[in-house]
């Protein structure tokens, strides 16, 4: 029997699980190794791939390093707006190239401080055109000081770039490009006056004109000729020209001849001889005249200074030439920034971009506008100045000199505008006020002329409106008046003209009533007021004066009526008195013993008289108390009372009004008096009337036999006496009886309501109340409020 190879022996289930976790960990061994193999050659090239980057980058700083420093050390300045900087510009190079002495470097983007006005608007307008849309540009342009400048300007990958530098031809070099155009042939001597920024031109051997630049071309435009480089016009007239011509020929190698335009200058034409022909140019020539006028403002500097109002001075070329401290403390300005010779414009640009101008939707034509002071030969006042920060700014300007200039005088007119505001709205309130008047008003100055007046003054005197609207003179008004009103509107006027031009210190007001033809009552007043101008007042009276005469006549009447209800009354009660006494004596006597023959019908016919007869004497008491109490003389005689005797003498009363007839009761009273009751101070007669009128009306309006209960009690220092019954309730007569005053016309009640009105008034006398209400489920209650002293408690309404 052979072996067989392990490879071909059969594969296990039990071997395979034994081989599981040592196959486990040799692949992860083996990937532990390969993944630390992979980090270890990926940090060595992450290192070597830093150095190498840091070797980059310093090599590029080192780049970088030279080449700020290759332009910082050039005679240009170039200003760099990039990405990475977010717009801000960076400056590399000597500002000092192109920018006056002193000045600061970030001074060379402030163009009107450096360049002349139209040069630094150009170069503003090329370098947006640039940032904006990437039109590079190249241009010359002419510094403040005369030198010509280089601009180039083009696009940095996402920025742009400016570069400044001085011009290699330099105002002032025409003596070299004269002795350079001598000897040069004439394409040399064409690219040489091409450079010359003054107007420059070539002849040939026939002294004619063959070229000309373009500053000769566009000063011939000024003058109204036209041209081309190849033949440009001549400059000169005839005689002037031959003049000159002959001037060249005789003279020296270099003729010269003076020139002047009214408007454009004077100028020095300088022309020499070439190869094949000559040249010239023309150099303009400053008028000396210009120079003291910086020198003639200088001397007001000390006088400005001394000013609170805020002054600036600027000469022909807009330069600042003098200025206060008012005027730096205006715009919040510092001495440092308003340097001599600062144009104003850059002054502008800077309180513009401080949010210090007015707010304009086209700054430069603002601008602009603003300018066109230089060019005014007398003093203009500018439409104030709205300011962001809430103030508001007068500007004045006016010429400085013969020799141009502006001196700008500023106010601030905020706070005087506030006021104005203020009083014109008082003015028109109070305006308002006076139309809005009933009451015609007319104020008047010193002068005797109309002020001020209302519509109601045309309506009350009849008088046009547009008239009154031209400031008439009272006498004017007077003769209007006599023309509305003939009969006596001027005479009016003229008597109350002296209170208007009475001006006497002492004078006092007036007051009065006119009484117009037309029918109309006026009530006038004159006042002085404090500015010494006289007011007047007119108030129509006619309907209110008509009211007031009726009301007189009805009261005088009303009077009269009362005087004679009095009278009569009076008059009538005592008459009625002693017949009734007769009528009483009369049924006594015969219900008495001499009556003893009478029937029994004719008996209770007794009875009834002498009930009738009591009942009509209690009325008359009643009329004579109210006559008293009308006249003002009745009075209290306050007493200690006993209330049981009070009630028994109301009672006894009662009984002679409501007798028994026919052995019938007409009423059933019942009285309920508290035990302990305190001491009880007042007049014991108007008691009594009080408490037998109450329970008569209550007994009026009873049913036959119904129940009436009297009720008497006290409550701290008050006495209640209460009257209840089982009538039909409270009626309108009863309600109007107790609750109106007995000093009203409405409340002096006759008839049925005469006892309650007694009762009314009594109550009041003794400082008492009194009050009706309905009783459940029928009848009324009366409650009875006095005070247990009357004496202390005084006369009551």
């Amino acid at each position: 029997m052979t072996a067989a190879p392990a490879v071909a022996q059969g594969v296990t289930p039990s071997s395979l699980a034994g081989a599981a976790p040592l196959a486990i960990a040799v692949g992860a061994g083996a990937f532990a190794i390969l993944a630390m193999s992979v980090v270890r050659t990926m940090l060595a090239d992450g290192k070597a791939a830093r150095r190498q980057a840091g070797e980059q980058i310093a090599g590029l700083r080192a780049m970088v390093d030279e080449y700020e420093a290759l332009l910082s050390g050039s005679r240009e300045v170039t200003v760099l707006w990039t990405e990475s900087s977010d717009g801000a510009p960076k400056l590399l190079g000597q500002s000092a190239a192109v920018l006056p002495m002193g000045r600061h470097p970030e001074s060379v983007l402030n163009f009107p401080s450096w360049l002349h006005p139209n040069d630094a608007d150009k170069l503003a307008r090329l370098l947006e055109d640039l940032r904006v849309h990437g039109h590079a540009f190249a241009v010359s342009i002419t510094a403040l000081d005369g030198r010509l400048i280089r601009a180039n300007g083009w696009v940095l990958g996402g920025g742009a770039a400016l570069r400044l530098r001085p011009a290699f031809l330099q105002p002032g070099a025409e003596p070299t490009l004269v002795a350079a155009a001598a000897t040069g042939d004439v394409g040399s001597v064409r690219a040489v006056l091409a450079a010359l920024p003054q107007p420059a031109f070539a002849r040939d051997k026939a002294e004619r004109l063959v070229y000309a630049n373009a500053a000769y071309l566009q000063l011939a435009k000024a003058v109204g000729k036209h041209g081309s480089e190849s033949a440009p016009p001549e400059l000169l007239d005839t005689p002037q020209l031959r003049q000159h011509l002959q001037t060249c020929a005789t003279g020296d190698r270099i003729g010269t001849t003076a020139l002047a335009w009214p408007g454009l200058g004077s100028y020095q034409l300088v022309e020499f001889p070439i190869t094949g022909g000559r040249a010239g140019y023309l150099q303009a020539v400053e008028d000396e005249t210009a120079r003291p006028a910086a020198t003639g403002l200088a001397h007001v500097g000390g006088i400005i200074g001394a000013l609170t109002t805020p002054i600036a001075i600027f000469n022909a070329k807009r330069e600042l030439v003098q200025f206060n401290e008012a005027y730096a403390s205006l715009w919040h300005l510092s001495r440092a920034f308003l340097v001599p010779g600062l144009d104003e414009r850059a002054i502008l640009d800077k309180l513009r971009t401080e949010g210090m101008l007015p707010n304009q939707v086209d700054y430069q034509t603002w601008r602009t506008k603003h300018l066109e002071s230089y060019a005014r030969k007398a003093p203009h006042e500018n439409e104030p100045w709205h300011l962001p920060d809430g103030r508001s700014i007068k500007v004045i300007s006016a010429p400085a000199g013969a020799q141009g200039g502006v001196i700008y005088v500023f106010e601030d007119i905020t706070e005087r505008l506030k006021l104005e505001s203020t009083n014109k709205a008082f003015s028109n309130v109070q305006r308002e006020t006076i139309n809005a008047l009933s009451e015609a008003v007319a104020v008047f100055g010193t002068n005797g002329r109309l002020t001020l007046s209302n519509p109601r003054l045309s309506t009350l005197w009849k008088l046009p409106a547009n008239e009154l609207g031209r400031n008439p003179h009272i006498d004017q008004i007077a003769e209007a008046s006599g023309r509305a009103i003939p009969e006596d509107g001027a005479s009016i006027w003229r008597d109350l003209k002296r209170g208007i031009i009475d001006l006497n210190p002492t004078r006092s007001d007036q007051t009065g009533r006119l009484n117009r033809s037309d029918g109309r009552l006026l009530d006038y007043a004159i006042t002085r007021l404090p500015d010494g101008q006289t007011m007047m007042t007119f108030l129509d009276v006619t309907e209110s004066a008509s009211y007031s005469k009726v009301l007189k006549e009805r009261n005088d009447a009303l009077v009269a009526a009362d005087l004679l209800k009095d009278a009569f009354v009076e008059n009538v009660s005592y008459e009625l008195r002693s017949p009734l006494t007769n009528i009483i004596g009369f049924a006594d006597l015969l219900a008495g013993t001499e009556g003893g023959t009478l029937n029994e019908r004719q008996r209770s016919y007794i009875d009834y008289i002498r009930a009738s007869s009591v009942t009509l004497g209690v009325l008359i008491d009643n009329i004579l108390d109210l006559a008293s109490v009308d006249a003002g003389i009745a009075e209290l005689r306050p007493e200690l009372l006993d209330v049981f005797t009070l009630v028994d003498k109301a009672k006894a009363g009662l009984s002679a009004t409501f007798p028994e007839i026919s052995g019938e009761k007409p009423i059933n009273l019942v009285v309920d008096i508290e035990d302990g009751m305190p001491p009880f101070i007042a007049d014991g007669t108007r008691i009594v009337q009080v408490l037998y009128n109450l329970l008569s009306n209550a007994a009026r309006f009873s049913p036959p036999g119904g129940e009436i209960r009297l009720s008497v009690s006290h409550r701290a220092e008050r006495m209640l006496f209460i009257i209840e019954d089982e009538g039909p309730g409270v009626t309108d007569e009863m309600r109007a009886a107790i609750q109106t005053r007995i000093d009203t016309p409405s409340g002096r009640q006759r008839g049925a309501g005469l006892g309650l009105a007694i009762v009314k008034t009594f109550v009041n006398l003794h400082g008492g109340t009194i009050i009706a209400e309905k009783r459940e489920p029928r009848g009324s209650r009366i409650v009875v409020n006095l005070p247990r002293d009357s004496a202390m408690a005084g006369v009551a309404e």
